[in-house]
């Protein structure tokens, strides 16, 4: 889905969310890797937006999750995991992870993106 952003306050929030937040993913899939019996590939894919692909296997299962999806996951409340990648939806950042100064509120961030990667991998299947 490609999110829809309403007011440009709330597209403020969101340019300073995602990119610490693409960074908190992506060393927290490392972490979980180097515990987990899943290989990790990243593959670069250009549609429907430029990113990256995270190809986890293990055995005869093959798993794929789009890195800007579990951004959107992060960054905003209530995004849906699956849907159509052709929809447009509006989204609400998630200000939780914005301090009361306006800056990023690191421990939120990292306890929220934890939680979401820790559930991916929690739910793959056992051998």
């Amino acid at each position: 889905m490609k999110p829809k952003i309403t007011n440009m306050v709330a597209w403020q929030q969101a340019e300073l969310l995602m990119q610490p937040a693409y960074l908190r993913i992506v060393d927290n899939l490392r972490k979980q890797l180097e515990e987990s019996a899943w290989k990790g590939t990243y593959e670069e894919v250009q549609s429907p937006y430029p990113g990256y692909l995270l190809r986890l296997q293990h055995k005869d299962r093959e798993f794929s999750i789009n890195l800007w999806e579990l951004c959107f996951q992060v960054c905003f409340l209530e995004y849906p995991p699956t849907h159509s990648e052709l929809e447009s939806q509006d989204v609400q950042i998630d200000t939780s992870l914005i301090d009361k100064t306006g800056d990023i509120d690191w421990e939120r961030l990292e306890e929220k993106t934890q939680r979401i990667i820790e559930e991916i991998f929690t739910n793959l299947p056992a051998s």
